[in-house]
């Protein structure tokens, strides 16, 4: 599904680029004596995506994708760093050795099988559309209590933390909720990293949104949000569902087991992870 609508992308663009160079022929600035102002096209970033999934007959596969490199695309992709053990039935795993049907234990349905796992690298220097993209979070052991995470833990761009925002903590009813990785850094025990070398980071998908734990502290497995249909083009849409091969539709990620805060929430720069 990927491959025509790149193709599509690209004939769009070289038809744009014909197009151009006949209005030069008619119009150069050299010919008309005027400077040509039209903007540049910009041609987005693009960046290779590594799923593993499994098929309808239970056999795992493999598949390489080019798409925007983007905070949208890449948040599904960039979770946690290589190394960094979550909590399965069958005891603690660093995130690469899961494979799709390996059980993981989550807070609200107990164990459920890994679907899909994605992974990308963050490389130091490489062209992107963000710095933040590039930076990691280190997590101090013991930063949030005793074992809180048990050692240090090591998280991308798109990780989302279980936290009570400070502005929400006198509400009784006002339950944790998930927030950006980087609105925990206090610059003493949790700080931001620019990796010296290439860090592959992963994330993971389960049948439903849930809450996973990782060396003591409570992430979330990967959803894109609500909505998507309606902040995205079709086009964008449909290559952005290519990634998952066992999703036909954005209703087929379910709903989000619990709230989530933005960047930009007045709470978000001051929150306590729960």
């Amino acid at each position: 599904m990927t491959a025509p609508i790149l193709a599509h992308l690209r004939g769009q663009n070289a038809t744009l680029a014909d197009t151009n160079a006949g209005r030069a022929t008619s119009t150069s600035p050299r010919q008309s004596g005027r400077p040509d102002l039209r903007p540049a096209r910009k041609v987005p970033l693009m960046r290779k995506y590594n799923v593993l999934s499994m098929d309808e007959g239970g056999d795992l596969q493999t598949s390489f994708h080019m798409a925007p490199a983007d905070a949208f695309f890449e948040a599904a992709f960039s979770a946690f760093a290589r190394g960094t053990a979550l909590d399965t039935a069958q005891g603690p795993r660093a995130i690469e050795d899961l494979c799709p049907g390996d059980m993981i234990d989550t807070i609200e349905q107990g164990p459920q099988p890994v679907q899909w796992i994605g992974s990308m690298q963050i490389v130091p220097g490489a062209p992107i559309s963000d710095p933040a993209l590039a930076r990691l979070t280190r997590i101090m052991a013991g930063s949030f209590g005793v074992h809180r995470p048990m050692t240090d833990v090591v998280a991308g761009p798109g990780a989302r933390i279980l936290q009570r925002p400070t502005h929400l903590r006198d509400l009784a009813s006002a339950g944790p909720v998930f927030a950006p990785i980087r609105n925990a850094v206090d610059g003493m025990s949790v700080f931001e990293v620019t990796p010296p070398a290439p860090v592959t980071v992963y994330h993971l998908c389960l049948p439903q949104h849930a809450t996973i734990k990782a060396s003591g502290l409570e992430f979330e497995s990967f959803h894109p949000g609500q909505g998507i249909e309606r902040i995205m083009g079709q086009h964008m849409l449909t290559l952005f569902l290519s990634l998952f091969p066992h999703i036909d539709a954005p209703s087929d990620f379910g709903p989000l087991c619990r709230a989530r805060v933005a960047t930009d929430d007045p709470g978000a720069a001051r929150s306590h992870v729960a």
